[in-house]
């Protein structure tokens, strides 16, 4: 899913693809609104990019293993730990088991859309800037 940060996109393509993947999540919920049982979930991005990306929480490095054994050692096993849905916390209880809060879930989504727009205006914006590098006119 994800490899290593883009050099010229920086931490925004791979932003794209979590944003996207947090949206279905978010409108499954909404779709779910009135299922009895269902369970809201979401997706910790914060958690998700660290993983992704290596980054550490404060100014610590992180470690580099050169073998697969070596502690710290494979990134693809901590991505895909962090990149398991958790279940969100329920704020109204209901008689029918169902933890989806269709406010919550409706002010989560219009966040990530609002995220996700902002990673994509920074891409936009970085190939306008090499497009105006290559050719020298900014049409």
């Amino acid at each position: 899913m994800i490899d290593k940060p883009d050099a010229l996109f920086g931490v925004h393509a791979q932003a794209l693809g979590l944003w996207q993947r947090r949206a279905e999540v978010i409108s499954s919920n909404l779709a779910n609104a009135d299922t009895p049982g269902f369970l809201a979930r979401d997706l910790d991005f914060r958690k998700v990019m660290q993983a992704a990306t290596g980054a550490t929480e404060g100014n610590a490095l992180p470690m580099t293993a050169t073998e697969p054994g070596h502690i710290g050692g494979n990134p693809a096993v901590a991505l895909a730990e962090a990149d398991k849905l958790a279940y969100r916390a329920e704020t109204q209880p209901t008689m029918d088991g169902n933890t989806v809060d269709t406010q919550v879930e409706q002010a989560q989504f219009a966040a990530n859309a609002i995220h996700y727009q902002a990673s994509l205006g920074f891409i936009n914006g970085q190939i306008h800037t090499m497009r105006l590098a290559i050719t020298g006119s900014a049409s």
